[in-house]
């Protein structure tokens, strides 16, 4: 694997700097938390301003592929923009990647993207050709963020140190690696695909929402069959949330650490990410220690 030092990082932003808002995935349906979170954007020193096509619907997507590429295109390029978050998670962004020398642009143009759920697939876009971004809030979720979560982002946005983060350690001591967070359903539909980076030296971190325990299951088994977690570092875990069973099922819980418990390497669950409440930033592509017996996440 190609040094970490490889690694390109989108310049930092400074107050009176402007973030654009895109919806790459799904169609934006909650209006009130986008202006909220305009409001929040301003009270850190910045302006938000919102791609022409943010509210557009197309089905189940906001707005076509071609406008929302366009969007996307435009976030990239405006030298006006010095980040992009997106409006929410969903479902599409795939569908944008496959068209477009898209390496080329997002290597002409690093610039800091935020987002999670859906834009796993924009984020490991990004991991393949080794430019940071941010799993992290989306316009729709921001205002849901606690005072030290909304601290964490713009805080990081502007350069400072990351503090580390706090979970339940499964112990098998320390292991170093660059950081590669996802949604656990998202990412497992990109494996193998060109979206995919590579996952050799990685500090894996997985989070979900929605999926029963039978599901989470065949994703993790799907991953064990191909091999994947065979040069993964360290797993983190965030939340899996709204993922109940039948009175006869396992927990997530159970089947986490079954289909993980055995692999061998530091493991630390319970970790403040993911969906249905606090989603602390995980920059992709940084370097970090996951402490399997302290519970531990944090830059190295």
């Amino acid at each position: 694997m190609t040094s970490i030092d490889a690694w390109k990082q989108p310049p930092y932003i400074k107050p009176g700097d402007t973030i654009v808002g895109i919806s790459p995935s799904g169609a934006i349906k909650d209006l009130a938390a986008v202006e909220k979170a305009r409001e929040i954007v301003r009270s850190q020193g910045y302006n938000l301003e919102l791609d022409k096509h943010w509210n557009a619907h197309y089905g189940y997507l906001g707005g076509t592929d071609e406008q929302r590429r366009e969007a996307l295109l435009e976030a990239l390029i405006n030298p006006n923009y010095k980040g992009i978050i997106a409006g929410r998670g969903g479902y599409g962004v795939a569908r944008l990647l496959e068209e477009k020398d898209w390496e080329t642009i997002l290597r002409k143009y690093p610039k800091w993207m935020i987002g999670f759920s859906d834009i796993t697939s924009l984020l490991w876009k990004l991991a393949r050709v080794k430019i940071h971004s941010i799993h992290g809030p989306v316009l729709t979720t921001l205002a849901k963020e606690p005072k030290w979560s909304l601290k964490r982002l713009f805080n990081y946005l502007e350069g400072h140190p990351l503090p580390p983060l706090q979970g339940q350690g499964w112990g098998n001591g320390q292991a170093q690696g660059w950081l590669l967070p996802a949604n656990l359903t998202v990412a497992t539909h990109l494996l193998g695909t060109p979206l995919q980076p590579p996952l050799d030296g990685v500090i894996l971190a997985l989070e979900d929402v929605g999926e029963p325990p039978y599901r989470i299951d065949r994703m993790l088994t799907q991953w064990r069959l191909m091999g994947a977690f065979d040069g993964v570092k360290g797993i983190a875990l965030g939340r899996f949330s709204r993922s109940n069973g039948s009175s006869d099922s396992w927990t997530v819980e159970e089947v986490l650490g079954d289909r993980l418990g055995d692999l061998g390497i530091p493991i630390v669950s319970e970790l403040p990410f993911g969906h249905d409440g606090v989603n602390a930033i995980l920059p992709v592509g940084m370097k970090v220690m996951l402490d399997g017996d302290e519970g531990i996440l944090t830059r190295v």
